[in-house]
């Protein structure tokens, strides 16, 4: 996918054990924990099984109970 495939809203994605599958355009997703925009060139981070993305290493803790949201 390259950026004139994308639209600028949030992007639908189906979240893969290595890869990303877009079911709907956009050129971003959401954090699941803090709500943060992440654009999709910048993601790193999501869960095959709660199909979630997240911004950082902490909001993956956060989200799977091992620290608690500040």
């Amino acid at each position: 996918m390259n950026k004139h495939e994308r639209s600028n809203g949030e992007a639908v994605v189906e979240y893969l054990d290595s890869n990303l599958r877009l079911v709907r355009p956009g050129s971003f997703v959401r954090c699941a924990v803090t709500g943060e925009i992440i654009p999709l060139d910048q993601l790193k981070y999501w869960s095959v099984e709660h199909q979630e993305a997240y911004a950082s290493p902490e909001a993956v803790l956060i989200r799977l109970g091992y620290k608690k949201a500040e």
